[in-house]
């Protein structure tokens, strides 16, 4: 498959926190999103995650989402596989389900666009190599060789043939590996296949094998990128054609099984090359970016010709207005099957234009080609218009078809044009192209040009061609944002499926006219662009394989099953389904039986008109007559039914047989039975009808359906009593009246022989007459005229009058009856009484009334509250009288006089404008009887107001428009009806103004509340804001100074006006204008989960916020009530989330403004699809459940004394949802509860205030979101026990004292001098601790200050080289022996091999041998597992074996890891058996010392690049810090030290001495070292060689003793400075060592140092001498309890040892910043530089335990620590001289021993368990131990969060961790010292190779015994004799 690439740079920019999975159809809730690197979902989430999306008429079936941006995919149809390509990632996945099968990790890698690729060995590059992505360029496939074709960006377009089946597994190696492959002699040329940056566009397509060829080629289009031209040496060589970049179209040889130096190359023959490459200035002007590859036709004929096509666009020139792309189309012929010949490429290239264009002149030019898709006889493309502004993501775009016969005809008249008949406008050779002929077409003589010639051109022909005139068609569809296209044919339909850029798969039917028949869209990934390139299953086309910017997908192509009937099926108009008629559902053809056969299926094509239908005769059946059958014509697409078994189905399990009688098709009879009479339905109430439903049922499915009807006459008497006749004869059944039965039949024979009416008018009834109305109570006379009542005359009749009232009627003539002294009554003010006829006796039968008779009665006592409202009932035939009241009129009453005066007792409103038009609403009484009388008596002052009729309430109010006033004024208002009223309120005619509005802009889509700021705005009835002189502004609040109103939606940006209108007349001025701006745009949200109580504050992030006045969020489906949010600034919104119902992932919905928020990308594709269901949201909320705490111990109940501190430790359970600190709240009662720390599991917090309550018990509650959970009570302490409790012992310590002070008044002369002297000796010990304090704290205050600048960081760090930091810490033994800095031993294994060389053959042979065994997995862990059974074979032995294997094996770190994992998985089984948590915690297996090894070979470039200098900082700070204070030379207890057992618990005074010293060495002549007065001369001398020598390793510095020290004391005199001489002093008969005290040597004293030829050995090391004889600062008997009585004692001043331990917590605070330094250094995580090998084994420890069920978080720790931590860099911070050339003194080491057990302290999790027994070095840090373990726990979840390391990203490490230090070892000593075990314990190790089945199998014991055989008689002779 070949593709248009912006090389699969991502098609747009994907949200933040996007949510991996495939949007799903709107307001449908999805399930909750699967993390994209978690592991496998469980089956039931699989199951929704993957199930099918439908929307109209397709079906989403299956999706892949990929974590990077996807830039290709190829189908390999035979195997049912799908090959997708993303950025950095390969993956294989199965065709049905997409599920991952294999996948390969192609980037980043470390790349420069200015350098070759690194698999040119001959070209170097200077410029520096950054890490790079890959973007997949070409993906294709190559089943005949068994490849996949893969090419990226990355290494100037390197390709790579992988193994098809395996993605993950390359096939070929190119260039080819190291021997036994040749090697090949490579060009940039076969490396650079496709374009070099991410954007530009790259296509492929795999090519038959060229005649006689072995294999494919590859047919590559590429754009020019320019990217690194001008760095590539200028080759002059045939070979290669390819300086500056890819050539823009070449076909490469692909011939994998031949010959290696041809692959990629562009080799026809020895002298052609098959390439179209543009000249150098010609490529800014032919820009061509490449949209497909294809072949037309894709399997040609034998013998027919087959052509290439490259469908591309020459890009418009960047900076040219004028300059527009043109879309092109290019063909190359192909050979004619396997015998044809090969044409060079530019021979039958020739282009020509396609041009998509409507009729609408210019502006409807569709320039840019996006997408094409080649059909049997058409090519369908898609074109857009680019626009000038990068917003127009979704460009007009449009689908055009051309015809490739019309490409073929043009194509040969071109090229006839060209060389029979030369036209200069038809056709152009190309000059801008390297390899043409150029320069123009000429006429070639004599030549008759064959059909092959005219296709395809030849060699003697100009080439390549250009066609000038392009191939032009009409759009066929069009649509904003159209990215990709496919196209198939089906049932008289062409199909066109459609992508667009917002992510939606658009399905446009066609008819053979092509004009739209049918359009439907579904969403497959919303905001992600549909990729260029769309295929059909190849399997199966009833499956589309899509692509968007993250997801790929399997669309099915027809989702027919959403389509219930026939009609709906068939009127979908989807080219794809038609009806089933037998299985009676909407089918693809293959779905349904027998589809092949006519009439069993019907399409879209034949029309609804086709579709199955039945007519039922009878359609109307009497209830009371009996039916022998029914005949059904069933009509349309139906099979002959005839002979298949059928029932006629009236529901309710209801069933007839049926029966068809003879084969029929299109018109069919069939019979049926009716159902039995016991069955039928009841009627309804009210209804003389029933409607029947029945079908056709076929094989056990109902076909075909019609309804028919059952009816009775008799009912319709009782469905309408009053009209029985009438409704009987006008009925829609076969229905006769039976007038002397007063009933309906069916049957006229069973009327009796009376005359019978035929017709509705014949019926006896009652004419319509009209009545005045009655007043209530009075008796009267009704007359009631008949017609036809011939046959009741003199039958008994009464009025009856609803409901029960009945008179007695008497007949005057045959036509009119009277109703006798009619009386009725009524309490309303008028009562309606239907009247009736009824024949007497007989209750329910009447005389018709076709038109029901009412007659009015009314009551003047009710509703007529006033004069003027009791009047005017007169109008309406009351007569009643105003009397006190309303009563009626007596028959010699006279007519009523006038009402009094009107009375107002209210007008509204009280101003209008001048303009009037104001609706007054007057209201009052007595304002008039009718509207006459008030017609023209209302009026304000002397302007009149009109009243309204349709307003007038009599009596009660007037409405009444003002007129117009020619100026404000004020005035009362007057109704004058014969006698006149007048208001006691004022109106006011006032002028309205309008000054301004605010805010003047708001978003288009409307919702804006604006307020208009003006003066007299609360005048008038009726007020109207127009916005854009058309739209009104909703939600209206005026007030007399300003309007506020919500602005409705605008059509597009721009400035509007808005009018305000008063009472429908003009508008206000004002020139009030208002801005629509463009809406905002959300972003993205965060985070993206919730608890389901909601509360959690969202963060939406956005653009244009600062329009939004108001904004809520709301969660579809499962959500509460929606929330409010807050706007803090333009681009950011804060919401808390709303609750949920349940734990679900719900889309969620924003509402700016009183606006749903609706993306503006998916605007313009709304038209798409109207039958769409409204779309989901871009957004998700993952509702998890609420967070659970609890106390630590689980307690109810907590007790706390008041005044007391009070902390809680609250454990929190695990969940999902990521919570901040800032996201807790705890509080106790009312009281804050202050968080300080927050883990994972545990949260403390702590109250300061002072806890009081009347109840004495308090809540503890804590709080996230809405979310609250009380989880104990606090228990205050009782204040009165404690008063109590206090009262008591007062009491007893009162008595005790009386008694003591009896004790004491009796004894005190005895014990006065006792008190005296004891009292001045605790004065003189408070004196000296007090003393000593203080010294202690000033130290601690200074110290830091006085170090930071005494501390020299100028001099380098003396690193050592990686061989002898290896061989340091591989073999720790060997250094401890030759001492512990020797000078830069020579290790064995750096030497060379000395063997004599007669042994030298036989040797290297042997040991060749055994290191192919040692390099077999299964040999060397049956070895190493056989060696470990030994019960000689020590721990040592384990360890020397690890070590050498480590280095024999170090060219190989990939294996030698192997190796390592296979064994620790064997150690962790025996581990997890017994006690899982003591793995690794020493190290006496040979794997545990491989470990150490592994990790300290990894961890190197950290140590040395970011630990090393604050480790280095802080030895010399522990160093200076030391000498700082006095230091026994021979016990070496030290002043200042952090270790308690190196304390020197003396005050020795001791003072700095600033000297001057001369020394000929290390560089310098001079220098003025600090000494202290009690230093001995060796330690002075070990100063200056420190000062002298600081910027040298101390393996190259002259020791102590090799050095003279002389004291110059005056011009004349000299002294040569020791230790010991004739002049130092002796106390209790042992020898002090001489100081600079006892020398008497001043401040500033001039000494030179000199380096001495003999050496005073006498003493030899000054801390090895005889304590007995010798001492420095302290004789030994100090240190005892009962110390020796001597004169010197008796006047030194003896304190409390103990007091001096202040001074190690001065030194610890000296100390303290570069402790942290270097322990952050340790424990953090460089982003340029990440820690991979110790992600990649820890990852490796939680597979384990994850396989062996250990999920206890501790045990997981504890290995990790042991692992690391422990192994290695404890051993690191203990041992110093393992990475540094310096000294470490016993001193320096018992700090560095208390140093790491802080270190080992801070990554345990058990807890520290501290009194005051307990050890210095626990204690003075165990203040610091908790932040530490804080910052190892981030350690661990930083390396836990980490991107997970395959197999090949950590091979490629280790191997270049091989290469950097490779030949550093001696590997043959290595391998000898190995067979050394190996020979020890051959019994053994053969024992275990023959046990072993592998072993056995592959013959290991025959191959070790060769070994044994070779070396046997040479190893010990040779080593012998070296």
């Amino acid at each position: 498959m070949a593709r248009r690439a912006a090389g699969g740079a991502p098609l747009s920019a994907r949200a933040a926190a996007a949510s991996p999975l495939p949007p799903r159809p709107p307001f449908r809730a999805p399930p909750r999103p699967v993390p994209r690197r978690c592991p496998p979902p469980p089956p039931l989430l699989l199951l929704l995650l993957l199930g099918a999306a439908r929307v109209g008429a397709l079906e989403i079936q299956r999706r892949f989402p990929s974590p990077t941006p996807t830039n290709n995919f190829a189908l390999d149809g035979a195997a049912g596989t799908v090959y997708l390509a993303a950025v950095n990632r390969l993956y294989q996945l199965s065709g049905a389900n997409l599920s991952l099968e294999a996948e390969a990790a192609v980037g980043p890698v470390a790349d420069s666009p200015l350098c070759h690729a690194p698999q040119l060995p001959q070209a170097s590059c200077e410029h520096p190599r950054r890490l790079t992505d890959n973007y997949n360029k070409i993906l294709q496939l190559d089943p005949g060789q068994g490849l996949v074709v893969v090419c990226g960006s990355i290494y100037q377009g390197f390709c790579q043939l992988r193994r098809r089946g395996n993605i993950s597994a390359v096939a070929v190696h190119f260039p080819p590996a190291a021997p036994p492959a040749e090697p090949v002699t490579v060009f940039p040329s076969m490396l650079n296949v496709a374009a070099n940056h991410p954007n530009a566009s790259t296509v492929g397509l795999v090519l038959p094998p060229a005649a006689g060829a072995g294999g494919s080629r590859l047919l590559v289009g590429a754009t020019y990128t320019g990217y690194g031209s001008a760095y590539f040496p200028r080759n002059r060589s045939l070979e290669d054609h390819r300086f500056e970049n890819t050539p823009e179209i070449a076909i490469r040889s692909l011939d994998a099984r031949g010959d290696l130096a041809k692959l990629f190359t562009f080799d026809l023959n020895p002298s052609d090359d098959n390439i179209l490459k543009i000249k150098q200035g010609a490529k800014e002007q032919h820009k061509l970016g490449f949209v497909r590859a294809f072949l037309h036709p894709p399997d040609p004929p034998q013998g027919a010709q087959s052509y290439a096509y490259l469908a591309l666009n020459s890009e418009a020139r960047a900076g040219d207005k004028e300059s527009q792309a043109r879309s092109l189309l290019a063909r190359i012929c192909l050979p004619r099957g396997a015998g044809g010949d090969a044409k060079k490429l530019t021979e039958s290239y020739i282009q020509l234009g396609l041009q998509c264009a409507g009729g609408a002149g210019r502006g409807d030019l569709y320039s840019r080609l996006v997408s094409v898709f080649p059909a049997r006889e058409l090519l369908f493309a898609v074109f857009e218009r680019p626009q000038g502004t990068p917003a127009a993501r979704a460009a007009p775009a449009a689908l055009c078809a051309f015809r490739f016969a019309d490409v073929q005809a043009a194509i040969r008249a071109a090229r006839t044009a060209c060389f029979v008949d030369p036209a200069p406008d038809v056709v152009a050779v190309l000059d801008s192209v390297v390899q043409g002929t150029g320069p123009a077409c000429e006429r070639k003589r004599n030549i008759q040009l064959q059909p092959e010639q005219l296709d395809c051109g030849a060699a003697h022909l100009q080439h390549p061609l250009s066609i000038l005139q392009p191939l032009k068609a009409l759009p066929v569809f069009r649509a904003p944002g159209l990215t990709s296209v496919a196209v198939a044919s089906a049932h008289n339909y062409t199909v066109v499926f459609l992508g667009t850029v917002n992510g939606r798969l658009l399905k446009v039917n066609l008819n053979e006219s092509m004009q739209v028949v049918s359009r439907r869209v579904v969403t497959v990934a919303y905001g992600e662009p549909v990729h260029p390139v769309m295929q059909f299953d190849p399997a199966d086309p009833g499956y589309l394989y899509l692509m968007t910017s993250h997801q790929m997908a399997r669309v099915k192509v027809a989702a027919c099953e959403v389509h219930s009937s026939c009609g709906a099926c068939v009127g979908a108009a989807d080219a794809y389904c038609g009806w089933c008629a037998l299985e009676t559902r909407c089918t693809l053809q293959q779905d349904c039986a027998n589809a092949s056969q006519p009439h069993f299926w019907t399409s879209a094509s034949e029309g609804p008109g086709r579709c199955p239908a039945m007519t039922v005769l009878p359609a109307e059946i009497d209830v009371r007559q009996e039916y022998p059958g029914m005949i059904l014509q069933i009509s349309g697409s139906l099979p002959s039914l005839s002979g298949m078994e059928m029932a006629c189905d009236y529901g309710n399990d209801i069933r007839t047989v049926a029966r068809v009688p003879g084969p029929a098709y299109g018109h069919q009879i069939a019979y049926c039975n009716l159902l039995p009479r016991d069955r039928f339905p009841p009627f309804p109430p009210h209804q003389d009808h029933v409607t029947v439903a029945m079908a056709v049922r076929v094989n056990g499915r109902d076909i075909v359906a019609a309804n028919f009807t059952i009816y009775d006459c008799s009912r319709i008497a009782q469905v309408y009593p009053q009209a029985a006749c009438t409704r009987c004869l006008s009925a829609q059944w076969p229905c006769f009246w039976c007038a002397q039965q007063h009933t309906c039949v069916s049957n006229q024979s069973r009327c009796e022989a009376s005359p019978n009416p035929t017709n509705p008018q014949d019926c006896p009834q009652i004419l319509p007459f009209s009545l005045a109305p009655v007043p209530t109570g009075g008796s009267q006379d009704f007359l009631v005229p008949l017609a036809n009542a011939a046959f009741f005359h003199g039958a008994a009749l009464e009025c009856s009058f609803w409901p029960e009232e009945s008179f007695e009627a008497t007949w005057l003539n045959g036509s009119l009856v009277r109703c006798n002294q009619v009386v009725l009554h009524t309490n309303q003010k008028t009562q309606g009484f239907p009247l009736s006829l009824r024949l007497k006796g007989r209750r329910a039968q009447f005389l018709d009334s076709p038109d029901p008779i009412t007659v009015v009665v009314y009551n003047c006592a009710m509703g007529s509250p006033d004069c003027s409202q009791c009047l005017g009932r007169e109008d309406l035939g009351h007569l009643c009288v105003w009397s006190d009241g309303c009563r009626l009129r007596g028959p010699l009453q006279p007519q009523p006089g006038s009402c009094p005066a009107p009375e107002i007792r209210a007008i509204e409103p009280l101003s209008g404008p001048l303009a009037g038009g104001t609706l007054l609403t007057i209201r009052g009484k007595n304002l008039g009887r009718r509207l006459s009388d008030v017609a023209h008596g209302v009026r304000i002052g002397s302007v009149a107001c009109e009243p309204l009729a349709d307003r007038y309430t009599v009596s009660e109010e007037i409405v009444c428009a003002t007129g117009p006033a020619p100026g404000a004024f004020s005035d009362v208002v007057t109704v004058n009806a014969s006698k006149e009223g007048k208001s006691r309120e004022r109106f006011s005619y006032v002028l309205p103004l309008v000054l301004f509005l605010e805010p003047a802009m708001g978003p288009k889509a409307g919702g804006t509340r604006i307020t208009i700021h003006g003066s007299d705005l609360h005048v008038g009835s009726e007020l109207q804001v127009l916005v854009n002189d058309t739209d009104p502004c909703t939600e209206l609040v005026r007030t007399e100074l300003s309007i506020t109103c919500t602005v409705p939606g605008g059509v597009q940006a721009a400035q509007v006006p808005v009018c305000v209108r008063l009472e429908r007349r003009g508008c206000v001025r004002g020139n009030l204008t208002f801005r629509y701006m463009p809406n905002p745009i959300i972003t993205a949200i965060s985070p993206r989960r919730s608890p389901v109580s909601g509360g959690r504050t969202i963060t939406v992030a956005g653009e244009r916020f600062h329009m939004v006045q108001n904004v809520s969020m709301a969660v579809h489906h499962i959500g509460r009530e929606p929330t409010l949010c807050k706007v803090l600034n333009a681009t950011l919104i804060t919401c808390p989330s709303p609750g949920a119902l349940s734990n679900a992932s719900a889309p969620v919905d924003f509402f700016i403004n009183g606006r749903a928020y609706a993306d503006e990308m998916a605007a313009a594709e709304e038209l798409l699809d109207p039958e769409e269901v409204p779309r989901g949201s871009r957004f998700r909320l993952d509702y998890l459940p609420n967070p659970q705490f609890s106390t630590a111990k689980r307690e109810k109940w907590i007790k706390h004394h008041p005044g007391e501190p009070l902390t809680l430790v609250i454990h929190k359970e695990q969940d999902s949802l990521g919570l901040e600190s800032h996201e807790y709240r705890v509080k106790i009662g009312q009281v804050a509860c202050d968080i300080q720390i927050i883990s994972e599991r545990v949260i403390h917090c702590s109250v300061n205030e002072s806890l009081g309550t009347a109840e004495g018990q308090l809540p503890i509650t804590i709080q996230v979101g809405n979310f609250n959970q009380t989880i104990a009570t606090l228990q205050l302490g009782g204040s009165e026990t404690a008063i109590i409790v206090s009262i008591v012992i007062c009491s007893v310590l009162l008595l005790l004292s009386v008694v003591a002070l009896f004790v004491f008044c009796t004894k005190s002369r005895r014990a006065e001098r006792y008190w005296q002297k004891t009292l001045l000796q605790m004065e003189e010990m408070e004196s000296q601790i007090r003393e000593e304090i203080r010294k202690g704290f000033a130290e601690l205050q200074t110290d830091m200050t006085d170090l930071t600048k005494e501390l020299n960081r100028s001099q380098g760090i003396p690193f050592l080289e990686y061989k002898h930091f290896v061989t340091r810490t591989f073999f720790p033994k060997t250094l401890s022996s030759q001492g512990s800095s020797p000078a830069q031993e020579t290790h064995p294994l750096l030497g060379e091999w000395n063997i004599p060389e007669h042994c030298r053959p036989h040797m290297e042979e042997g040991i060749g041998l055994f290191s192919s065994l040692l390099n077999n997995k299964h040999f060397l862990i049956v070895f190493v597992h056989a060696l470990e059974q030994q019960k000689d074979f020590a721990v040592r032995d384990r360890c020397s074996l690890a070590s050498l294997l480590t280095i024999a094996l170090h060219g190989k770190l990939e294996y030698y890891t192997s190796i390592m994992k296979e064994l620790l998985v064997d150690l962790i089984d025996a581990s997890a058996a017994k006690n899982p948590k003591l793995m690794l915690r020493r190290t006496e297996s040979v794997v545990e010392k491989m470990l150490t090894n592994w990790m300290s070979i990894c961890m190197y470039s950290c140590l040395r690049e970011t630990v090393g200098e604050p480790f280095f900082l802080l030895l010399c700070a522990i160093k200076q810090q030391i000498n700082k204070g006095s230091i026994d030379a021979i016990t070496g207890k030290a002043r200042y030290t952090l270790n308690e057992e190196w304390l020197l618990r003396e005050n020795i005074e001791a003072k700095p001495r600033n000297l001057n010293v001369s020394f000929q060495g290390c560089g310098m002549d001079s220098l003025s070292v600090r000494a202290m007065d009690t230093d001995t001369l060796t330690q002075v001398k070990e100063k200056i060689l420190e000062a002298f020598c600081k910027n040298v390793p101390y393996s190259q510095w002259p020791r102590a003793e090799d050095v003279d020290l002389e004291w110059f004391a005056s011009s004349t005199q000299s002294y040569i400075l020791r230790d010991l001489d004739d002049t130092s002093v002796v106390e209790d008969g042992r020898k002090k060592l001489n100081t600079l005290a006892h020398y008497k040597i001043p401040e500033g004293a001039s000494l030179a140092m000199s380096l001495t030829d003999k050496k005073d050995n006498t003493l030899g090391r000054v801390k090895d001498l005889d304590t007995e004889k010798y001492f420095h600062l302290v004789l030994p008997t100090d240190e005892l309890v009962e110390p020796k009585k001597s004169h010197r004692q008796s006047h030194r001043k003896k304190v409390l040892p103990e007091i001096y331990l202040t001074r190690l917590l001065s030194t610890k605070g000296t100390l303290q910043k570069f402790l942290d330094d270097l322990f952050k250094a340790i424990l953090s995580i460089r982003e340029d530089k990440p820690p991979l090998a110790v992600k990649y084994f820890f990852d490796f420890l939680e597979e384990q335990a994850e396989k062996r069920g250990i999920s206890d978080p501790d045990t997981l720790h504890i290995w990790k620590t042991n692992s690391l931590p422990l192994r290695f860099w404890v051993n690191i911070l203990k041992n110093p001289q393992f990475v540094f050339d310096i000294e470490k003194t016993d001193h320096i080491d018992a700090c560095l021993s208390v140093i790491a057990q802080a270190f080992i302290d801070a990554c345990s999790i058990s807890d520290l368990q501290l009194g005051k027994d307990s050890p210095t070095n626990k204690l003075l840090y165990a203040k610091e131990i908790p932040e530490y373990r804080k910052i190892v726990q981030r350690y661990y979840k930083q390396i836990q969060d980490m991107t997970p390391l395959s197999e090949q990203e950590m091979n490629a490490h280790l191997a270049e961790e091989s290469r950097k230090y490779q030949n550093e070892f001696n590997t043959n000593v290595a391998m000898a010292e190995i067979y050394k075990y190996a020979k020890r314990y051959r019994p053994q190790i053969m024992t275990a190779l023959e046990a072993n089945p592998t072993a056995r199998r592959t013959q290991l014991q025959h191959k070790f015994q060769q070994v044994v055989a070779l070396m046997e008689n040479n190893i010990y002779e040779c080593y012998s004799e070296a």
